[in-house]
């Protein structure tokens, strides 16, 4: 049953780490059983720079998740994301042995672990493999090829990739706080598990994640991702305008973005000044809330203005029927939407990750900024469900039938007849291999980039 199963998601994001301990209840909603966050000092722009720090950090995270839920940690999902993730397609194909025989999940998972082979640039690894769609000899567009016949499969693939530094400064992180990894996820793909509808997804959505140090964009169309990219630019370089422009503290940016800032000048007042407290023997400085947001609005709209330049150079811009879904941290920005709509031209909504949730003593996790942690503990689950069919898959292909027992000797017979040998049992062919199939390409859909941080804007 789910609810005998504990996942536990892990945000290593820019400003904060965040762990997550969900399970789910009866209904198949996600209860949060526990939460920890910490400050995230060892990670710039989503990429580990501090390892020490970053282990301090995450045994912080774990601690309080585990004090709150009363169960001990040792197994996480982990998101990663920062620049250097880079998104591509690419075309694969088999050649089977028969015509005459039909296409198995096992043809389908030797042309997906095909492409964990290809070759990547130097320092790069492959992370994700994601079916877009397949063609049997001449017929193309074909979304489940399990029970098709032909000789030749060939898969069309949305392939993600990481640099290879990265995932070891991961890696060598949570192993450090005495964790291990059960699967290691894109971020915008989980973020996308916790925020975005199946109907969106269907009909074509661009989700932007904005966090402390990246900005993440994934677009999906028909069900499917079909790009996925990371800028690096977040909250954090909101701050630092606000920080500069305003000759004030970090910390006194920070509060100044988070309580008055708004994302549309013209939504500002004139007359209204807020007195931040000087520095010793120093008079308290005056900041007009006017200004405050012409110097978001201006860093904001830039880094609107780059995300659907990659959404039109991907070609997607026209083909979006769902507009857009902000989410992170960022996302909490007033006036967020409207300028993001003004910019684009798109229908924009925040994202929650409220729809997946049950009842919960911890109501912070509802917050945007929370999306991808509950995003990672979704997708701990989808994996789960994989393996758990996949071994279902394999017990009812390879199992043998149980043999037939020996028919009763008849009554009247003096002597029994001596028995003919018996034929071996035929084997069971695959049963439900389209189901699981589709769950192949339903994970897809919902799975499937920077840092998902702290969301803190």
């Amino acid at each position: 049953m789910h609810n005998e199963k504990i996942v536990v998601g892990l945000d290593i994001g820019t400003t904060k780490i965040c762990a997550l301990v969900g399970r789910k209840n009866e209904f198949g909603k996600l209860e949060i059983l526990g939460m920890g966050k910490a400050v995230s000092e060892g990670v710039v722009r989503g990429i580990v720079s501090n390892i020490d720090k970053t282990v301090d950090a995450i045994r912080k995270a774990i601690r309080q998740a585990e004090e709150q839920s009363g169960i001990n940690i040792g197994v996480v999902n982990v998101g990663i994301a920062g620049q250097h993730i880079r998104s591509l397609q690419h075309n694969g194909s088999i050649t089977r042995a028969s015509a005459e025989t039909e296409i198995t999940v096992e043809d389908v998972n030797r042309l997906t672990n095909d492409m964990y082979r290809l070759v990547t640039p130097p320092g790069s690894e492959i992370i994700h493999v994601m079916p877009q769609d397949y063609k049997v000899d001449y017929e193309e567009g074909i979304m489940e090829p399990v029970g098709h016949a032909g000789v030749r499969l060939e898969g069309n693939f949305h392939i993600i990739t990481a640099q290879s530094t990265a995932i070891n400064n991961i890696n060598k992180c949570v192993t450090k706080a005495g964790l291990e990894i059960d699967n290691l996820i894109l971020e915008p793909l989980a973020s996308s598990m916790s925020v975005l509808s199946d109907e969106e997804k269907e009909a074509g959505v661009a989700l932007i994640d904005i966090g402390g140090g990246t900005t993440d964009l994934a677009i999906f169309k028909d069900g499917i991702i079909r790009h996925a990219a990371v800028l690096p630019f977040g909250g954090n370089i909101v701050t630092s305008d606000i920080k500069q422009g305003c000759l004030v503290m970090q910390n006194q940016a920070e509060q100044l973005k988070v309580k008055f800032g708004k994302a549309i000048a013209e939504e500002a007042s004139d007359y209204e000044i807020v007195s931040i407290p000087g520095l010793r023997d120093r008079a308290p400085k005056e900041i007009s809330l006017k200004n405050l947001a012409y110097i978001i609005e201006a860093r904001m709209e830039e880094i609107i203005e780059l995300v659907y330049a990659e959404i039109q150079r991907t070609g997607h811009a026209d083909k979006l029927a769902a507009g857009i879904v902000l989410t992170g941290g960022g996302s909490q920005l007033q006036n967020l939407v409207q300028l993001t709509e003004y910019v684009t031209g798109l229908d924009t909504r925040i994202g929650y990750p409220n729809e997946h949730l049950g009842k919960s003593k911890i109501e912070a996790v509802k917050s945007p900024m929370y999306a991808t942690t509950v995003g990672l503990v979704l997708a701990g689950y989808h994996s789960l469900d994989e393996r758990s069919l996949r071994s279902y898959e394999e017990e009812q292909t390879y199992r043998p039938a149980p043999e037939a027992r020996p028919a009763t000797p008849a009554p009247q017979a003096a002597q029994p007849q001596p028995q003919a040998p018996k034929q071996p049992a035929e084997p069971k062919k695959p049963s439900g291999a389209g189901k699981f199939f589709q769950d192949i390409i339903s994970r897809t859909k919902g799975l499937l980039i920077d840092d998902f941080d702290d969301k803190q804007y």
